[in-house]
């Protein structure tokens, strides 16, 4: 397994660099660059992206600069010099992937700070939302697609599969606005705060451990449940059909012929094997709620995260943020990979990773 694993490490290098490289060079071609936002300001036109037809800053949008925005050329090289848009293309993403090897990922432009002191300071919110969301869609799922898949074909079975359809055809968002609605003061009960996930640095300061965990737990409700619901329904049918499968075949069978009880049968036996499957959805259930989610429910709840941060440098065209949160999240999500394969060893000990490699 060492062998194994170490191969899944050198392998994140040039994953990593695939990753950024494609997106490297889609950016080639997107207009609005830095350089035609800060034009604009100079030249007082307000929204860039309103006067700007295309042509982007590290694409032929040289002749934009000084033709449309009538600046003087020493400026507008001046500002390509500044934001290192004088070099070829391949020269800085030779540089930017050296730089992020040692995780130097450069200043943003737009909060004029560190990226990773950046990342550090939202990392924890984007890690609070995908965590708890993954950990309340398992412990809620698992439990419940057993019981279905026990019950299957029951009244229980029935309506609960209503309930789970409705909750998978409910995007995260939509969900979030109706939480608010209902229970945030929208239009009926204020129970749960709005935004942040504390009740700020002043009151949170003076509260006890206890009060601290409670205003916590207050403040993240919301916002976790909103990211819970589609990976919930998602993973209840999972579980449930991966059961369903094991329960019938012969080796449950032949434990139910040496007169094991049920629950024998099903936790000492099956449960082993139908739980694989449900692990190797542990990366996706994870990354989505991290990730996939964070965006929209962090705008929502006002949240300063990750997703909300990602979310406002794509607007601003900060390009060393959006590619250090980028290589950072990559990187996040090859190494829940590898820990998903350490859990099927967990889980069942006979899988041999290294075996099926040779």
């Amino acid at each position: 397994m060492g062998a194994y694993i170490l191969r899944r490490l050198l392998l994140i290098i040039p994953t990593l660099i695939g990753i950024m490289l494609v997106n490297f060079t889609l950016t080639q071609f997107v207009p609005g660059g830095p350089i035609e936002q800060i034009a604009a300001q100079v030249q007082g036109e307000g929204d860039v992206f309103a006067n700007i037809s295309g042509g982007g800053n590290e694409a032929g949008g040289e002749e934009l600069y000084k033709g449309a925005y009538g600046l003087p050329p020493e400026f507008i090289e001046e500002l390509e010099k500044e934001f290192g848009f004088d070099k070829p293309p391949v020269q800085r993403f030779l540089m930017m992937m050296g730089n992020y090897l040692r995780f130097d990922f450069g200043e943003s432009w737009m909060h004029g700070r560190d990226v990773i002191d950046l990342v550090i300071e939202k990392l924890p919110v984007s890690i609070t939302l995908g965590l708890w969301s993954t950990l309340l869609g398992y412990l809620i799922s698992i439990p419940l697609g057993i019981r279905k898949a026990v019950k299957d074909g029951s009244r229980f079975d029935s309506w609960t599969s209503g309930v789970i359809i409705m909750g998978y055809a409910i995007p995260a968002f939509l969900f979030a606005v109706i939480l608010i609605v209902l229970f945030a003061g929208g239009s009926y009960w204020k129970i749960f705060p709005l935004r942040g996930l504390t009740s700020g640095e002043a009151i949170f300061s003076e509260l006890s451990t206890w009060g601290k965990i409670k205003d916590y737990i207050w403040h993240a409700a919301l916002p976790v449940i909103a990211i819970s619901i589609s990976a919930f329904a998602t993973l209840t049918l999972l579980t449930k059909n991966s059961f369903l499968d094991e329960i019938n075949k012969q080796y449950a069978m032949t434990a139910r012929a040496k007169g094991l009880t049920e629950r024998r049968v099903l936790y000492g036996h099956v449960f082993r094997n139908a739980m694989l499957i449900v692990i190797a959805g542990f990366p996706a259930t994870f990354l989505g709620a991290f990730f996939g989610s964070s965006i929209l429910i962090e705008n929502i709840f006002t949240l300063d995260g990750l997703g909300l941060l990602g979310f406002e440098a794509a607007v601003r065209r900060d390009y060393p943020l959006i590619f250090g949160t980028l290589y950072v999240f990559g990187l996040l999500s090859l190494i829940v990979g590898i820990l998903s394969d350490l859990a099927y060893v967990l889980v069942d000990p006979r899988i041999d990773f290294e075996s099926r490699d040779g």
